[in-house]
């Protein structure tokens, strides 16, 4: 996530962030789930202090006034109509690359204007130098400007709009809250990165004033009620269940001041441009707008002209970066032999954190099966999944205890960990931009990473797809023992290639006819002789077998064509 000092722990989130024993907002133990799973709908309090305080004690803390700030509301900027979609201000940074120096006043996160509590979080959290997309868009956001950002992650892009929004939000509070409603939404495709959005708002926010709250489908939606009730800053949703709420009427979208569509493509691509729409008709209009997506297609630039007024475009330069610090490689194999070659490369490479992708919801929970029963641990997430039995799969996987976690794109989308060592395609993707999406699970942070693909017949067409998109010849490895066997190529069926073939033999051409009789004394259609003493016309494959005592009738002197 960021450029950072080594050497440091894993992290669940960011990259590599020392651990703390009396940091409450550290990470869990290696056994505990995820905190949106325990409490999914709970809001966070994040209060300023003057040293770190147990969890316990900070979870149950009461709700209190907050202090007046001096500081007067700041007001969003009006959105100016135009006929036509203003153009966009570019800016492309380079991508990012791993530092390692102390922090100053030039590079560091103090040179872009953020407030000294801002600072002190991420600091607290290990980072001291802000990564290309941060350094380009926080100072937009800060100055209250729409955002276009082009960016996969792993970039470090949800820092880039959480800092500034939290910033800009506090130039907001005062003494008394004037309403409950949230000032800041923020929409992401998958309930995993909505959680782990949330989690990233709490951990820079734990110096300030401010609450926030995770709301999604597959719990229930009554202690999500409760958390709206009493009052929060920020609130991070999956459009789904934002809706279910508005529609109840237990959520007040009145107020939002500031609203972040976090990976926009992949939230088209699941279908949520309808609910998306549904949204923007009942925010207010005076309001800034963050936009990130790794891909612009036309759906995507749509979006951008409906949301965005006058934005900025940052993007890191050339989206397919990931792809050159993970080593990738091929192994053709057949279909009925992909299950053993996966368990032959965890066992006999010894990988203890792999990541392996399927199409299909049903070949995730068949492949994690097949591996279990082989002595690996394996668990499968994807849609069908109970919310906690993904987060307790994901909590495992990240604390080290499982070494195989099968998982569905959609399901994929917010799995954020540092220094990933292996990303396996067990079949390939439909959509080339998934694969850039895949193996950019790893490799992360200027860190290197593996990225193997078991590739069948069928899919090389996939293959030569992603190889187009990505601009690239993906290595061929061979693993001994599952190599796929020859297939031969097929035999024509023109008569030349079969009196060919017969010749060959040192046999005799078949003679030429018509298929299942007629001409040349009753050609067979299969190129076989014809048996001695004449045998049946009209070609004995096609004829059923004459009934016992009768005789076959004969062909005529032309080799006639039977009844």
């Amino acid at each position: 996530m960021f450029n950072k000092k080594p050497p440091a722990p894993r992290s669940a989130l960011f990259t590599n962030p020392p651990k703390k024993a009396t940091n409450w907002l550290s990470d869990a133990s290696p056994a505990a789930p995820a905190a949106p799973a325990a409490s999914p709908a709970a809001p966070h309090s994040a209060r300023a202090q003057p040293a770190p305080r147990d969890n316990r004690a900070a979870q149950s803390a009461p709700h209190t006034a907050r202090a007046p700030q001096t500081v007067a509301p700041a007001q969003s900027p009006e959105r100016i109509a135009a006929p036509h979609p203003a153009p966009l201000s570019r800016l492309t940074v380079a991508a990012p690359t791993p530092s390692h120096a102390p922090a100053t006043t030039d590079n560091g996160f103090a040179a872009l204007g953020l407030r000294d509590e801002l600072i002190r979080a991420v600091l607290a959290h290990g980072y001291d130098t802000p990564t290309p997309i941060q350094k380009q868009a926080i100072p937009i956001v800060l100055k209250g400007g729409d955002l276009l950002g082009g960016a996969q992650t792993g970039t470090g892009k949800t820092a880039g709009f959480v800092l500034p929004m939290l910033q800009r939000l506090m130039q907001g509070v005062t003494a008394q809250r004037v309403s409950k409603a949230p000032r800041a939404l923020i929409l992401a495709p998958t309930r995993e990165l909505a959680a782990q959005v949330e989690e990233s708002v709490r951990i820079y926010g734990k110096f300030l004033p401010l609450t926030s709250t995770c709301i999604f489908g597959g719990v229930g939606i009554q202690p999500q009620v409760a958390a709206l009730r009493k009052g929060v800053d920020v609130v991070v949703a999956t459009p789904g269940r934002l809706l279910d709420h508005h529609q109840q009427r237990t959520i007040d979208l009145s107020r939002v001041e500031i609203l972040v569509l976090d990976e926009a493509d992949r939230m088209l691509d699941m279908g949520f441009i309808h609910d998306i729409k549904k949204v923007l008709a009942v925010l207010p209009p005076k309001r800034q707008n963050l936009l990130f997506s790794a891909t612009f297609s036309d759906e995507i630039k749509a979006l951008t002209d409906r949301l965005l007024n006058n934005p900025q475009m940052v993007e890191v330069a050339r989206r397919n970066t990931t792809i050159e610090v993970v080593e990738q490689s091929v192994v053709q194999v057949e279909k009925a032999h992909k299950a053993k070659l996966l368990i032959h490369l965890v066992k006999s490479r010894n990988w203890q954190q792999t990541l392996v992708f399927t199409r299909t919801k049903h070949g995730a929970n068949r492949l994690a099966e097949q591996l279990d029963k082989s002595g690996i641990t394996a668990m499968a997430i994807h849609g069908n999944k109970s919310q906690s039995a993904r987060t307790k799969a994901l909590a495992e996987f990240k604390a080290g205890s499982l070494q195989v976690l099968v998982a569905t794109d959609i399901a994929a989308r917010g799995i954020d960990i540092d220094q990933l060592p292996q990303v396996v395609n067990y079949e390939l993707p439909n959509v080339p931009e998934d694969y850039v999406h895949r193996i950019g699970r790893t490799g992360r942070a200027g860190s290197t990473g593996e990225a193997m693909s078991l590739v069948m017949q069928e899919e090389l067409p996939l293959l030569k797809d992603i190889e187009k998109f990505s601009k690239q010849s993906i290595p061929r490895v061979k693993i001994e023992g599952f190599n796929p066997a020859l297939i031969p190529d097929p035999v024509s069926t023109t008569a030349d290639a079969r009196d060919q073939e017969w010749a060959a033999r040192g046999g005799r051409p078949a003679p030429r006819g018509r298929p299942g009789g007629g001409g040349g004394g009753g050609g067979q259609g299969r190129g076989a002789p014809k048996p001695a003493g004449g045998g049946a016309a009209g070609g004995a494959a096609a004829r059923p077998r004459p009934a016992a005592g009768r005789p076959a009738p004969r062909s005529s002197g032309s080799g006639g064509r039977g009844r």
